[in-house]
């Protein structure tokens, strides 16, 4: 890993006034949290519910609740690492605008981050799709573990209780997509962390910063269609490469 290009991140960062930070299942993973396209994950393992099933089928939406109360236990028993914790730091010193995030865990809330925005929606609560009530994911969980059954709606009885995440052929909330194409065309520096960068449409905001004048940098332990533009390729660790960041924007502060 060249220290000279981490410094020239760090100085770029240092200088910034509307980085933003767009992270995949690659952050995550450092906390534990098994991405869900992997060999062993839950997609690699089960058989994905799209939308239009979810709504029509009884059965879908039993699978489907199966596979998330799966997946919640995950969320719960994992911490934010320093990849999350940096983000924040330099979210809270200015360095950072915003943080753009593929993942469902609240993680990089848990943190500190104030400003992210969730493309792909959260785990952490689950919305009714009838009557739109919202509600904490923990206790709607438990329920269904406990009874083997897609818990009813607490508030319209009969409604359909989905997590509050984009499932396979469910649209993107286009407010949450606007501002978050908003932000990455007038990003100054763009930091893509863990992201395959080919998942459509949030792959193509790296490429709007680009073209937009930012610089790209892309922290990702494989290659990625995106490498060609970028200012600044790290093929390591997240943590491991925005600690190093940091302490050089320590070092060019002191």
């Amino acid at each position: 890993m060249s220290a000279d290009l981490l410094e020239q991140v760090a100085k770029w960062l240092a200088g910034a006034k509307t980085a933003v930070a767009f992270t995949g299942a690659g952050i995550s993973t450092e906390s534990g949290i098994p991405d869900f396209r992997s060999p062993g994950g839950v997609w690699a393992t089960n058989r994905q519910i799209y939308y239009d099933e979810f709504l029509e089928s009884e059965s879908a939406r039993y699978e489907y609740w199966r596979q998330k109360a799966i997946a919640h236990g995950d969320f719960t028993t994992s911490s934010p690492n320093a990849g999350h914790l940096t983000l924040a730091k330099w979210q809270a010193a200015g360095f950072l605008r915003t943080v753009v995030t593929q993942n469902i865990d609240g993680l990089h809330q848990d943190a500190g981050s104030q400003d992210v925005i969730e493309i792909h929606g959260t785990a952490r609560f689950i919305r009714c799709l009838d009557c739109d009530s919202r509600y904490d994911a923990g206790p709607l969980v438990e329920q269904f573990q406990a009874d083997d059954a897609v818990p009813p709606c607490p508030d319209c009885e009969n409604g359909r209780l989905k997590h509050d995440t984009i499932s396979f052929g469910q649209s993107l909330n286009p407010e949450v997509l606007d501002r978050a194409v908003q932000l990455s065309g007038g990003a100054d520096v763009f930091v893509a962390l863990g992201s395959s960068l080919v998942v459509e449409p949030a792959a193509s905001l790296p490429r709007l910063a680009k073209q937009n004048g930012a610089r790209l940098v892309i922290i990702n332990r494989d290659p990625t269609p995106l490498d060609a533009i970028a200012d600044a390729i790290f093929n390591d660790g997240i943590g491991t490469v925005v600690t190093q960041i940091d302490q050089m924007i320590k070092n060019d502060e002191s």
